[in-house]
């Protein structure tokens, strides 16, 4: 198997010295399970794969460790059909989120990826506000976002709701598709050449997998029924999955998210919402908070003529926010791990005072 066919460049190329093409195998991250990752090697083979101690602790969170697409450096023990990964090149993209929960963490759901596709249904769950969210997270990795809407078939006009949306990512190209009846697929023939590397992302139920299935041309990914009151799909892919397609590009196929956080994305907030944020340079003062009532406001000029929606705007103040809480969250963190690698200095420090004390005693 071609490496370049897997998505290997001279990005990557260049991380590497002499010491590692003697000392290492060259592989990506096809599949990241529970305990352990499933590796392809530069001849083809796929391997389990653990991670050596030092690459572990040298890590200072989640967001330092594989993922799913990620090229590393790893000793390659054939005849056990095992791996160990000692080194993790550098990224050339990366899709990251907050982790659930109350832990400030950076999660990288996929890396390396060329284009992100945003799959939405067409049902009654269609949310533009929540298709922002996923816009920005897209926007921030580096790659190209693209609009899937699924489930066409289900839509009384499919033309009408993609509209709508394109308002919503006016930069973004829109696809309507049905992976039931394998309509509007060949529009996405160009991001799965060979060579190239998408990932599917979006809420639980939207036809990922049916979509995976669709362009795969088999059942490879497990599908459950269309549930019947309200259209949707139950989540059925419990792991992120490299997949090669026949056309020789590959997919990467997530599990739906219940929860969105994103991840340092200011730039990217700024790119999603540009209507707003050119709005936003009309306002008479540099620190406006763009509320009803602010005299001056750019934005609330925009929305009292018409050329902005409310709920849009809503939506922009909302994670601008959140990444701000996430800025000062993050900074406390960074504060109390310097402090926390700081502290055996300290203790050396004071330990050699004491036994200068206790010498000239």
């Amino acid at each position: 198997m071609n490496s370049n066919h897997l998505g290997w460049s001279p990005f990557f190329e260049n991380q590497l010295t002499s010491g590692d093409r003697s000392r290492y195998s060259i592989g990506r991250i096809l599949e990241e399970r529970k305990n352990c990752y499933v590796l392809l090697t530069e001849d083809g083979r796929e391997v389990r794969a653990s991670l050596a101690g030092k690459l572990q602790h040298d890590a200072s969170g989640r967001g330092e460790l594989p993922t799913v697409g990620d090229w590393v450096c790893a000793s390659v023990r054939m005849e056990e059909g095992r791996a160990t990964v000692h080194r993790l090149l550098e990224r050339r993209t990366k899709i990251s989120r907050k982790g659930a929960g109350s832990v400030t963490d950076e999660q990288v759901l996929a890396a390396n990826i060329d284009t992100v596709f945003l799959v939405n249904s067409l049902g009654e769950d269609l949310n533009p506000r929540r298709i922002e969210r996923y816009l920005a997270l897209a926007l921030d990795s580096g790659a190209r976002p693209v609009l899937l809407l699924t489930k066409a078939d289900l839509c009384e006009d499919p033309t009408k709701a993609a509209a709508e949306i394109q308002r919503v990512a006016p930069y973004v190209s829109v696809h309507v598709v049905s992976a039931l009846e394998g309509s509007g697929l060949d529009a996405l023939a160009a991001d799965l050449a060979p060579g190239q590397t998408s990932v599917l992302l979006g809420p639980s139920g939207v036809g990922k997998s049916t979509l995976v299935n669709r362009i795969l041309g088999e059942e490879r990914q497990k599908v459950r029924e269309i549930r019947s009151h309200d259209n949707r799909g139950r989540h059925t892919t419990t792991s992120r999955q490299l997949v090669f397609l026949p056309e020789g590009g590959m997919l990467i196929d997530t599990p739906g998210m219940r929860e969105l956080q994103l991840w340092d994305a200011d730039d990217a907030l700024v790119q999603t919402f540009r209507d707003v944020e050119e709005a936003a340079t009309r306002c008479r003062f540099t620190a406006c908070g763009h509320h009803a009532g602010t005299p001056g406001c750019g934005v609330q000029a925009a929305i009292e003529s018409g050329t902005l929606p409310l709920d849009r705007v809503a939506s922009w103040l909302k994670l601008g926010r959140e990444l701000a809480f996430l800025d000062r969250k993050q900074d406390k963190r960074a504060q109390a791990e310097y402090e926390k690698k700081l502290r055996p200095v300290i203790l050396a420090r004071r330990t050699v005072n004491l036994g200068k004390e206790w010498g000239n005693q």
